[in-house]
């Protein structure tokens, strides 16, 4: 009687492939999650279209979809790393999901890791969807792209951070109750719709130094304007950056 060539090989995959799986994982979770869709697809969408086609706020000289829809991407950025990213991280915090996950193989840095990979899958998955709706709207944006990318990038690092800093630190209702708040008013106040020369000179420069005002601005001055590069927003989203991740990796608590 021959011995089977097969033996048990017990021991954790791959780290590269217990990544790849967890960011598949955690990108079909987000995309089945119906409050999740409207909030980070459905929501910009409707503004995009709405704030285009209908003249309810003075954007100044030009057509409506060029200020509007660097404003949409970057809320829809904020949406998906901020707000979207808190409320889901906060309830599998207090569910133990987190706790579980963190006796598991992977380390608790590639669990960030996936979660980091699969905000970015999906806010490529809101680009091209808002962008094809922006062109049929008029849109015709300019500047450069290696310049875009860089405050994509830099933005989803920013709200990213502050988003895993609250769900680290607050409980998941209080979380759920915050992040929302948060999004409204950053909405309204943060230049999205509104352009910021519409408030007053008292507090415009303070709005200027929020990630969501430095975002669309600075996604406004290439895609609008043509600036080559806008180092200022890029300044202060890098500032928020190193601000919201080291805070979240020293306060960030599992249980």
């Amino acid at each position: 009687m021959s011995t089977a060539p097969y033996a048990p090989m017990p021991g954790a995959a791959p780290l590269g492939r217990m990544i790849a799986a967890q960011t598949a994982l955690e990108t079909r979770m987000l995309l089945r999650n119906g409050e999740q869709l409207l909030l980070t697809v459905i929501i910009p969408a409707l503004l995009l279209v709405l704030f285009s086609a209908v003249d309810i706020i003075d954007t100044g000289d030009g057509r409506s979809v060029d200020f509007l829809a660097p404003g949409i991407l970057a809320l829809a950025v904020m949406s998906t790393a901020f707000t979207g990213q808190a409320i889901a991280t906060g309830f599998e915090r207090r569910y133990g999901v987190l706790k579980r996950l963190g006796t598991s193989p992977l380390p608790r840095w590639a669990l960030m890791t996936a979660k980091t990979l699969s905000v970015l899958l999906t806010e490529v998955l809101q680009v091209v969807l808002l962008t094809a709706i922006a062109f049929g709207l008029g849109w015709s944006p300019r500047g450069n792209p290696l310049a875009v990318l860089l405050l994509l990038v830099l933005g989803t690092a920013a709200f990213s951070g502050l988003g895993l800093l609250m769900a680290g630190t607050l409980k998941a209702e209080a979380t759920l109750a915050a992040a929302n708040l948060v999004f409204l008013l950053l909405l309204v106040g943060g230049g999205v719709i509104v352009p910021l020369e519409k408030f007053p000179e008292a507090v415009r420069d303070l709005l200027g130094l929020l990630p969501i005002s430095a975002l669309s601005e600075g996604l406004r001055d290439v895609l609008q304007h043509g600036a080559p590069m806008p180092w200022g927003s890029l300044g202060i989203l890098a500032a928020w950056a190193v601000l919201g991740l080291g805070a979240a990796a020293r306060f960030f608590r599992w249980e």
